[in-house]
């Protein structure tokens, strides 16, 4: 164990690196039984995607997520916040995908890891970085292979060190595969020496240029035609192009879960009945800890800092006196002096963190501090000593050196410990963190402070209120079932109707509301014009502190836009084409009969500009802003001779070049290399982004997310 111990240390953090991690594990009831057609629905209600036509189950996917979380929590890891949860979900969906389209790849190539080869990746001369990084020493920083034999021989009779490594063992498999993939796609490209040629000879230059432009809305939209047909056939040509993701709007109201005046009352009458007992409290801050909807933080503080309504209550330093009720911030509250006292604003310490751990008990972690004390007291440095034995890594390269730092910003033992001691003093705390040796460097000036313990009694709905409310939500909802009504009922009662527009399937905010991801996954099992219902079939959602009613207005789903909804977009790309062609006949027309770019310049209403230094690598033209076709166009025309026109971006263009300024002609063999890397790098990627295109990938996760 103590083998898998020192492995979870290494691996916490490799872990995530290597993907993503998981907290949310959603077990289901067995839904097999019953009827064909039943198991058909349920089937399909639990399908969340496709690659290839190939299903991917929620159980499957959630069961993957459960085992991933299993070695994070072997690794050390408990929890997991939103972000972390949200990184498992992509990176393990991702996961699934590449399987899905590499393992059938992998297969029809040969491509394959054998038993010897695994070996050699982990025993061999030259171990995968998987292997050295889980078995590397960090104190010497060199790779232990006595520890990776130890562990696998560990792994023969400790099952958990055996799943632990089972992963790994994927991990590096997986790799290896990929790698080979890799390698393939990469020899399979080569650059020519013609290739290497042309790219030089593209780079080999640099022109100065004139140029002058004739804008699009120079040519009135009434002087184009366009026809019904042409949309049709630009529709149908670029249709990819038209694209677009799954998308909802949808219509709500809300009702407010807010606190009714009984609700006050009782929370007010309810601490008024206390007052008593927190008077008589021998122990008031233990008092706030077991009946306050709040803690007690136990710190002193200026009267600066304390609450002004408390002011002149505290500086009567009477202990036996209880101030309040009072309302606060939708909170009553009281209020007693626990303590008061002249201390410091703050503290510049240094300390020693002892830490018990997996291999050192609380006990043995007194016993270590209490020698490492009576050594600083010896005369030891309690620099070095920081240096050398203190857990918090932090601190410890700076000997143990925290800096100034104000009451309150660390842990209550500590700060006490600090701002009640002296200077010079060595001092021991405990905290959550471990034993704490402190010396104290220096202290500012002292002055009065005090420590001040409030009772709050958070006004929260009742559970009489919450069900009225909702009987108020359930009452609209059930009147007005349709959307004509709906409007109809908004508008007479002067409700305020909240609207979103283009939801996504993914999405995780709505206007107005806290956490909405539920009533969003819903409303994409909603039809248009209908009401929304959860999975219970109820049209009520609680979200956070409202109650939600809401209508789907409309649905889009994933695909090429129709063409009645991107028609004005078709028109307005035929419109530039035709524009264009206009523009261009009418500039070549001017060219052949001799005319200067000045000439024709003037005659379209405009001027020449200058532009310098372009060639084919050029981001943008001065005067013409970012127009690839007019640098590439500038990047071969001859010199002296007017080239065009070039369509661009923002009109049409003709261009002379007046100056082309040789480079140094670059060594073909180092250019051709550069390309072939530079090809093979975007091969690795683009090779699987092709694949991953061509798989047909539904996702419908968003029916659980």
């Amino acid at each position: 164990m103590a083998a898998l111990q020192y492995l979870r240390d290494k691996a916490g953090v490799f872990v995530a690196g290597l993907i993503g991690l998981s907290l949310f594990i959603f077990v289901v009831s067995d839904f097999f039984g019953g009827s064909r057609s039943q198991r058909i629905r349920q089937r399909k209600y639990y399908e969340i995607g496709q690659v290839n036509g190939e299903k991917i189950m929620y159980q499957d996917y959630e069961q993957r997520i459960q085992s991933l979380q299993e070695i994070y929590k072997l690794s050390g890891t408990s929890t997991f916040d939103e972000t972390m949860i949200e990184n498992m979900r992509e990176q393990t969906w991702e996961q699934i995908i590449r399987e899905r389209i590499l393992d059938r790849k992998y297969e029809d190539l040969g491509i394959g890891v054998s038993t010897e080869e695994l070996d050699e990746l982990v025993f061999g001369a030259n171990p995968h970085p998987v292997v050295t990084q889980l078995f590397t020493d960090r104190q010497t920083g060199i790779f232990n292979r006595s520890f990776l034999v130890n562990f696998l021989k560990s792994t023969e009779t400790d099952e958990t060190a055996k799943k632990y490594w089972l992963f790994f063992e994927d991990q590096i498999v997986n790799d290896r595969l990929n790698s080979k993939f890799n390698n393939l796609i990469g020899s399979g490209l080569y650059i020519t020496s013609k290739q290497a040629e042309f790219e030089n000879s593209l780079l080999s230059k640099s022109v100065d240029l004139s140029f002058m432009s004739r804008n699009f809305n120079t040519v009135p939209d009434s002087a184009v035609t366009i026809t019904s047909k042409e949309i049709n056939e630009y529709y149908e040509k670029h249709k990819e192009g038209y694209k677009r993701s799954a998308q909802r709007d949808i219509e709500y109201v809300t009702f407010d879960i807010a606190p009714s005046e009984d609700d006050f009352r009782q929370a007010e009458e309810w601490i008024k009945r206390i007052v008593e007992e927190f008077r008589n409290s021998t122990e008031p801050a233990q008092f706030v800890n077991t009946t306050s909807d709040t803690r007690h933080n136990g710190f002193y503080y200026p009267i600066s800092e304390v609450p002004e309504a408390l002011r002149d209550f505290v500086q009567k330093e009477n202990r036996n006196e209880v101030f309040g009720p009072w309302l606060e911030d939708g909170s009553y509250k009281i209020a007693r002096l626990i303590d008061s006292g002249d201390r410091p604003d703050s503290v510049h310490a240094r300390h020693i963190l002892i830490s018990p751990s997996q291999v050192r008990t609380l006990s043995q972690a007194r016993a270590i501090a209490d020698s490492l004390v009576k050594l600083i007291r010896s005369g030891k440095s309690f620099a070095d000593i920081a240096r050398d034995n203190s857990d918090d890594q932090g601190s410890a390269n700076l000997g143990g050196d925290l800096g100034w730092f104000k009451e309150g910003q660390m842990v209550v033992p500590f700060n006490n410990a600090c701002f009640t001691g002296k200077k010079g003093e060595i001092i021991t705390a405990e905290t959550t963190f471990g034993v704490h040796i402190i010396e104290i460097l220096d202290l500012s000036p002292k002055r009065r402070k005090y420590e001040v313990g409030i009772i709050e009694r958070k006004v929260v709905p009742g559970s009489l209120t919450t069900q009225k409310i909702y009987a108020e939500a359930s009452r609209f909802a059930s009147m007005n079932s349709t959307y004509e009504k709906f409007n109809q009922t908004i508008a007479a009662e002067k409700l305020n109707k909240r609207i979103a527009t283009a939801v996504t399937p993914q999405q995780k905010t709505l206007p107005g509301l806290t956490q909405p991801r539920y009533l969003i996954m819903a409303l994409f099992q909603a039809e248009p014009g209908k009401i929304i219902l959860d999975a219970n079939q109820q049209a009520v959602f609680e979200i956070s502190d409202k109650y939600v009613v809401a209508f789907c207005t409309r649905a889009v789903e994933e695909g090429p836009a129709p063409l009645k909804e991107v028609e004005s977009d078709i028109r307005f790309a035929l419109l530039k084409e035709k524009k264009a062609e206009k523009i261009g006949s009418e500039l070549l027309s001017q060219v052949n009969a001799g005319k200067s770019l000045s000439e024709i310049a003037a005659l379209s209403g405009t001027t020449v500009l200058e532009a310098t230094g372009i060639n084919f690598n050029s981001y943008m033209v001065q005067g013409a802003g970012i127009e690839p076709a007019l640098v590439a166009a500038a990047s071969v025309a001859e010199q002296g001779k007017i080239a065009g026109p070039v369509t661009g971006n923002n009109g049409v263009y003709l261009i002379e070049v007046n100056n082309v300024v040789a480079s140094v002609e670059g060594d073909l063999k180092t250019l051709g290399d550069r390309l072939k890397m530079t090809y093979r790098m975007r091969g690795m990627y683009e090779a699987y982004e092709a694949l991953r295109k061509a798989s047909h990938i539904v996702d419908k996760r968003y029916k659980f997310y």
